[in-house]
């Protein structure tokens, strides 16, 4: 298409957590950075410290000032806490982030998709739908928010699909945190759509003190953007850039198979790495 971009630099971040005494204006040097170093900017949850609308309108001037790039976002657990969720997303919409939960959007040519994600646990540690009710249904959670994401995947036609949560699909980057609260900071049942995808790349956070970078079991790039850690990993900008190379072409059969099409450059000293 015309204007069509060969390389798509795609910028990421999660757990802002911004309240009610930030002070005004704090975030728009990193937005402008972000504006000069990405073609559009992934949030991946913990957009608000409590969830509260006066959070979010806040943020909401922060971006609508500094941030001139398009931005797609999901929700995390700290935006429900006061379960005024979809006033925080209305109000992010209206600040040209598009709120994705079960949903897509595509941009530049790139097919986004994302959800919010829940607990659970890992591997054969992973709790299991078994016992009382109570535990079917923090279980059953889980396993919704994997069909709303694997639904969304299913319907982009794109040739690049990147994946948004806040709570993590694999251990790997959880890994740093204590041991004890690895259950609640993400869930292996949220791999198994990405798995059955050719998805380019997944972001999420939730992490705050987990690893920058892992990879599913089908070889996906996983990254966790969370805020302090990205500020701990890169202080001199503290986000990360993944470049998409949009020359690169999948046929119809690999996309059935989930065949994989990533060529990951490891780039350990910078926030730039190209898929």
């Amino acid at each position: 298409m015309p204007g069509a971009k060969d390389t798509v630099r795609v910028a990421a971040l999660a757990d802002l957590h911004y309240s009610r005494t930030a002070a005004a204006g704090m975030l728009q040097p990193l937005f402008a950075q972000i504006t000069e170093a990405a073609d559009v900017l992934v949030l991946c949850g913990d957009l608000t410290d409590y969830g509260l609308p006066e959070e979010a309108r806040a943020l909401a001037r922060e971006v609508t000032s500094a941030l001139k790039i398009p931005a797609v976002a999901v929700l995390g657990n700290h935006d429900y806490e006061s379960k005024q969720q979809d006033e925080v997303g209305k109000i992010m919409m209206d600040a040209g982030v598009v709120p994705l939960d079960g949903d897509t959007t595509e941009i530049h040519g790139i097919g986004f998709a994302g959800v919010k994600g829940f607990c659970g646990g890992f591997g054969r540690r992973a709790l299991g739908p078994w016992g009382e009710d109570i535990i079917k249904k923090f279980v059953h959670e889980t396993i919704d928010e994997a069909l709303k994401l694997e639904s969304a995947l299913a319907r982009l036609r794109t040739t690049h699909l990147i994946a948004l949560l806040h709570y993590a699909p694999i251990q790997e980057t959880v890994e740093g945190e204590p041991p004890e609260i690895f259950a609640f900071l993400g869930c292996s049942r949220l791999e198994e759509p990405l798995t059955r995808y050719p998805v380019s790349a997944v972001f999420h956070g939730h992490a705050h003190h987990g690893q920058p970078e892992g990879r599913t079991r089908t070889n996906v790039p996983v990254f966790n953007v969370s805020m302090s850690l990205m500020r701990e990993t890169f202080p001199h900008r503290p986000f990360r850039v993944v470049d998409v190379d949009m020359t690169a072409t999948i046929d119809d059969a690999d996309r059935r198979s989930g065949g994989d099409r990533r060529a990951v450059e490891r780039a350990p000293t910078t926030t730039t790495t190209t898929i």
